[in-house]
């Protein structure tokens, strides 16, 4: 028997809609099976939260066909980062025009690249999206898997070549199958709100690490609905140690920013307004296997990454380019997707990324977070170096940017050929 769909995609958040968008112009029957509905129709709010895409997944969503709407819903461009140390001199800077680009890198309100998604989403005659839905079982044969899912109480059970994996850290998917992960707490809590600067933001993000972990500091579009008009407005992700976190969250608005001004420093002026404020436990988590025959992992479903320069989102959209041109290029020659040995060539291209980025970010919380007197003296040194020195300077560009190593022609901002 045909099964249902050649592909179901368990998640149909930012990462699962983004693969479905990914293989929207592919002659391939796909179901997106998700929870909750991927976005409002409502704008955002001053406390909206945001993600940081670096330009390769700008490329990536122009190789998709989305980049213009997300562009004209709203994307800040960050032109500049300013890596620092507290309390030391060490300073690197990075600049676009640097590399002859107009951007590093963009924020965007998360409900409105969510919305983009969803409305490309819809566009797509070989995609459904079957929402609210929720996953009950999995069964996988040699030929095909089986999904058991609830939808309004009604049991039903749908076919595919190929279960996709993209249902975030607490994956169902990778618990229903017992695949095991590796996993190190950082004993650091991200607190993440937005604040109001008083000076200009100028397209610049900062990167400024401290004794109890990095802050971010990321520009965000000006806001006009307060008495007070046109305020500068910035995305804060602060790490603090765990042992701190209640009392942080604790903090009235006066002391929290005067707090947070502490740690920043007066580059932007006063921090003049704080948002609502949310906080969640760092982690480096790891799936052991991201391939079994007719399954595969993507995004936060396979890896957790702390978020010490945006590396995460980033990191599972490169996910999903390289699983969409290796489906692609399966399907062109007439393969089975699903088979092991083709999904085996989605997880060799990966790993590289996955251990370069994990140890990148793994070994800046631990550089940065440790306060022996030499090791500070010689990361600021480095920190000069880096900026005096442009082949290092460029390479590690190249990395924040997402644009080294083997990049899939989505990352490229080729489309995919949709020929069979």
């Amino acid at each position: 028997m045909a099964n249902d769909y050649d592909i179901i995609i368990i998640g149909g958040g930012l990462v699962g809609a983004s693969l479905a968008c990914a293989l929207g112009e592919q002659d391939l029957r796909i179901a997106v099976v998700e929870a909750v509905p991927l976005s409002s129709a409502a704008q955002p709010s001053y406390n909206e939260r945001t993600v940081a895409l670096g330009y390769g997944s700008r490329q990536i969503f122009e190789g998709i066909g989305i980049w213009s709407a997300i562009q004209e819903l709203g994307a800040t461009a960050i032109k500049k980062i300013h890596v620092s140390d507290r309390g030391h001199m060490g300073k690197t800077r990075l600049d676009c025009a640097k590399e002859g680009l107009d951007a590093l890198g963009y924020v965007v309100d998360t409900r409105l690249l969510g919305r983009a998604l969803s409305e490309r989403v819809q566009q797509l005659s070989n995609v459904e999206f079957i929402c609210p839905a929720k996953l009950i079982s999995m069964q996988f044969t040699a030929e095909h898997a089986e999904v058991e899912i609830e939808i309004d109480g009604v049991m039903q059970t749908l076919s595919a070549a190929l279960v996709v994996g993209a249902d975030g850290v607490q994956s169902s998917v990778r618990e229903q199958l017992g695949i095991k992960t590796f996993d190190m707490n950082y004993g650091q809590t991200a607190v993440i709100t937005n604040v109001s600067v008083e000076r200009p933001h100028r397209n610049v993000a900062y990167e400024r690490f401290t004794e109890t972990g990095p802050l971010a500091v990321l520009p965000m579009s000006d806001v006009t609905e307060f008495e007070e008009g046109t305020e500068h407005r910035c995305s804060i992700v602060w790490t603090i140690k765990d042992k701190d976190r209640d009392a942080v969250l604790a903090l009235d608005d006066a002391a929290f920013l005067a707090e947070l001004q502490d740690r920043f420093g007066g580059q932007l002026g006063q921090f003049t307004r704080v948002g609502k404020r949310v906080a969640f436990p760092l982690a480096l988590k790891q799936a052991r296997e991201h391939v079994r025959s007719r399954l595969a992992l993507v995004g936060n479903a396979a890896h957790t990454v702390h978020p010490i320069a945006g590396q995460g989102f980033n990191l599972g959209l490169r996910d999903v380019a390289v699983l969409a041109e290796v489906i692609v290029n399966a399907v062109q020659a007439d393969e089975d997707i699903g088979e092991l040995l083709i999904l085996k060539r989605y997880a060799r291209w990966r790993r590289r990324d996955h251990l370069r980025v994990i140890g990148f970010t793994d070994s800046m919380v631990r550089l940065f977070s440790n306060k022996f007197t030499p090791l500070a003296l010689a990361r600021n040194i480095g920190l000069v170096a880096t900026d005096l020195f442009p082949p290092l300077k460029k390479l590690i560009t190249r990395q924040a940017m997402g644009m080294s190593g083997h990049l899939p022609k989505l990352a490229r901002g080729l489309r995919l050929d949709s020929r069979r």
